[in-house]
């Protein structure tokens, strides 16, 4: 496995701190990112989950705990919505241009509104995907944040 992805790759010359590691990435897992958690012995509140969404049908991407589900109405209203939706899968990977279960926020094909969960900051280091399955970057929530131009909102 590379561990060389645009998602590090965005996270290098974007001057930010962060260490690579990568587990045994389970497809079939049912909740992916407790998967990561447990593979990874980590506090499952600290290994995040970048899922794609749309906000009043415009693409956006929003951060949040493993272990939490988003609640699609706080999302909405913290990026000035009405309505917020899952995206579809394989829009989310054309979107992204990476795969289901390997989607980093970093690096992404487009720039997209992105909200970070407050709850994050309770860390001082988190997971997030590192732009494949079974590889995560780990780094401080706020140097995430920054980077990513992130709204910071409770959004679970």
């Amino acid at each position: 496995m590379s561990k060389t992805t645009r998602a590090t790759l965005a996270l290098q010359q974007a001057g930010v701190s962060f260490t690579v590691h990568s587990y045994d990435y389970d497809p079939n897992a049912e909740r992916i990112g407790l998967q990561a958690a447990e593979a990874l012995s980590a506090d499952p509140s600290s290994v995040l989950k970048t899922l794609m969404v749309l906000v009043d049908n415009k693409p956006a991407c929003v951060i949040l705990p493993s272990d939490q589900e988003v609640n699609l109405k706080k999302l909405a209203s913290a990026l000035g919505g009405k309505a917020a939706q899952m995206m579809k899968p394989a829009d989310a990977e054309r979107m992204t241009g990476y795969h289901v279960g390997g989607i980093s926020p970093f690096g992404q094909k487009k720039r997209v509104a992105t909200v970070l969960e407050q709850s994050a900051f309770e860390h001082r280091q988190v997971f997030i995907n590192g732009g494949q399955r079974g590889l995560q970057v780990k780094l401080d929530p706020r140097a995430a944040a920054e980077v990513l131009g992130a709204k910071v909102a409770g959004v679970v």
